[in-house]
């Protein structure tokens, strides 16, 4: 098997260059079918590694050849596929595989089809190497591969500027971030002398905890702050809703914004060795995911909504790592990438639908108009507020109740993070699709279902959203069928001594969720069916409303204390030292060249007799210092 998985990125790549060097000539429907080929393929064959993992051969290495070496020090550039890599790899593929499909259809009017579709074949290569690679400098190729994509698609209708400083903000915010992970990983390699995971978590369990050490995973950690939106480097994921929505869907709900999950996990045996980074990780989390969901509860923008929401789920993510729960979290990160890239795609039919509106205050009615959309939409919304049995319930349950066994506070501030996710989900759901249209009588006439190839991936998504729980099942429904993803992630997390709860508290755990899912949709319906209250515009709101409808003005915080200082900066260096010093030296010289040459000009007239002067003088001078000296 090892035979087949340098396949899986290449594929990708392949189709990255065939689109890129000739889809401008080629058919807008082969560009989408080689684009999505190129990204099915790589499922199969995943697939096919996933199906020959087993308790015997848990893992599956492929190298391909030295890539840096210098000293004793060997770095290559080879793949590791264990069940969690193959776990991120069948997300990455199948998601993306169901993304492209969609794309065929929602971007095919675009004058940017085949680079579109280029761009994100780079990115799934990108992502696969980060996810795939055996070692830090692969994955740290792969997570600047991300984020170059992620530059290039959430500015792709570069006409507009301010989606390009969209793009521009998300770089410049992620290229902060991976500073952290690039000195996080010279310490690592300081450490240990490697950089392959498999020397370094060795050494790592046997040397146990450092300074050192405790200071490199803070690093790794600010990392995964920027790639994955969290508090302080969180602000430019709701911008990033510039981009065309199946790069929100793709990059920002399922696959890159979870690259630092994916991180701290695949390194648990560095984090395990440090508490203290561990805490920290719990705290900038379970604020995270606070912070965003209070600013969801005012956003009125459909994709502010998701991309705040997705903020706040990053954050209980984080949470979850922080209290070591490392199977919970990729439980919800699985669980998360099949309802929200729904919720994400969902929202692109209604834009599509509605010719690209995306204020929910315009709205309404729309049950009816979208049948298909409506219920799949219900579907990712009630799996993100945890209804019952469907996956998000389980994961989002798993995850509180491991918060729990560490912390009965964080737990409550995680259950009010809950309750108000499911409260302004409701909020969208209700005000998008329930209730009357309020929009104009001639856009209510032009309002239609979306096509095939968009709802198609939304049923599919919605079937996964529903169905997902079964991956890791709680021990109540049966020990025979729970905790699949545990046993499949125990040869990459190892063995652990967990504390179990009773089925009697995990069932009042469960029953507090519900609880709060009960209270946030009576108080929703109420409000926005039953009084139908539309909600006012911003200008109109005050106080606390007014502050959170402006997300705490962090991003005009961020703007003082940072944006406008560096550009004065700029602006002052470009006025003196550019301008005067550096165009002043460069210019002078060129000034002092001219002067120079006009001053001998007269030597060069064409007029022999004048050259015969000077030749005679010549030799009269040399002769009198020959003679005197």
């Amino acid at each position: 098997m090892e035979q087949i998985i340098f396949l899986i990125p290449l594929l990708p790549l392949i189709g990255f260059l065939i689109n890129g060097l000739l889809g401008k000539k080629l058919p807008k429907t082969i560009v989408g079918i080689i684009a999505t080929t190129m990204v099915f393929v790589p499922f199969v064959l995943s697939l096919l590694l996933f199906a020959n993992l087993s308790h015997e051969r848990t893992v599956f290495l492929q190298h391909l050849f030295s890539w840096i070496k210098f000293g004793s020090t060997e770095i290559n550039f080879s793949f590791q596929v264990d069940a969690l890599s193959v776990m991120m790899m069948l997300i990455i593929t199948g998601i993306g595989t169901l993304i492209h499909l969609y794309s065929m259809s929602y971007m095919h009017d675009d004058e940017g089809f085949y680079k579109f579709f280029a761009y994100l074949n780079l990115f799934i290569f990108s992502m696969l190497l980060l996810v795939m690679g055996s070692n830090f400098i692969v994955l740290f190729f792969g997570w600047e591969g991300v984020g170059l994509c992620s530059y290039l698609l959430i500015g792709f209708w570069y006409k507009n500027i301010e989606y390009g400083k969209a793009a521009r903000k998300a770089f410049i915010m992620n290229r902060i971030g991976d500073l952290g992970l690039l000195l996080g990983v010279f310490l690592i390699w300081n450490q240990f002398g490697s950089l392959e995971y498999q020397k370094v978590f060795e050494l790592a369990a046997t040397t146990g905890g450092s300074t050192t050490l405790t200071i490199a995973t803070l690093c790794l950690f600010i990392g995964a702050m920027g790639k994955s939106a969290q508090i302080p480097l969180y602000t430019w994921l709701p911008d990033a809703m510039a981009g065309p929505t199946p790069v929100s869907a793709l990059i920002h709900a399922a696959t890159m914004v979870t690259a630092g999950i994916y991180m701290i996990v695949r390194c648990n045996v560095l984090f395990d060795a440090c508490p203290d980074t561990l805490h920290f990780i719990a705290i900038i989390g379970i604020a995270t995911s606070l912070f965003a969901a209070i600013i969801g509860l005012r956003q009125n923008d459909i994709k502010k909504v998701l991309a705040y929401s997705t903020v706040s789920q990053l954050g209980l993510l984080f949470l979850a790592l922080g209290v070591g729960a490392y199977t919970s979290a990729m439980f919800h990160l699985m669980t998360h990438a099949f309802f929200k890239a729904l919720l994400f795609l969902g929202a692109g039919s209604v834009l599509h639908g509605l010719h690209h509106e995306q204020d929910i205050r315009k709205m309404g009615g729309l049950k009816k108009l979208m049948p298909i959309t409506y219920w799949t939409f219900l579907i990712g919304t009630l799996a993100i507020c945890g209804f019952p049995l469907f996956s998000g319930f389980f994961s989002k349950d798993e995850i509180l109740a491991d918060v729990f066994k560490e912390s009965p506070f964080l737990w409550a501030l995680a259950l009010i993070s809950a309750t108000i996710t499911s409260f302004y989900m409701l909020r969208l759901f209700l005000l998008t699709f329930h209730g009357t249209y309020r929009g104009t009588e001639e856009q209510k006439h032009h309002i239609h279902e979306s096509p095939a190839l968009i709802t198609i991936p939304l049923i599919i998504l919605a079937i996964l959203s529903v169905i997902g729980g079964v991956f890791n099942l709680p021990p109540f429904m049966g020990e025979s069928i729970s905790h699949g993803l545990k046993h499949m992630l125990t040869p990459v997390l190892g063995e652990h001594t967990e504390e179990t709860l009773s089925y009697g508290l995990q069932a009042m755990l469960a029953g507090s969720t519900v609880l709060a899912l009960i209270i946030a949709y009576f108080y929703s319906k109420n409000k926005y069916i039953d009084k139908a209250e539309i909600p006012v515009i911003d200008q109109q709101q005050t106080g606390a409303l007014k502050l959170i409808a402006n997300k705490f003005y962090v991003d005009e915080i961020y703007d003082r204390l940072f944006v406008k200082p560096i550009e004065w900066t700029g602006e002052m260096f470009h006025k003196t030292i550019e301008t005067k010093w550096i165009d002043g030296m460069v210019n002078g010289t060129g000034t002092l060249i001219n002067k120079g040459s006009e001053l001998f000009r007269w030597l060069q007239n064409g007029n022999i007799e004048y050259y015969l002067l000077g030749m005679t003088v010549g030799m009269v001078l040399i002769f009198l210092f020959k003679l005197l000296f």
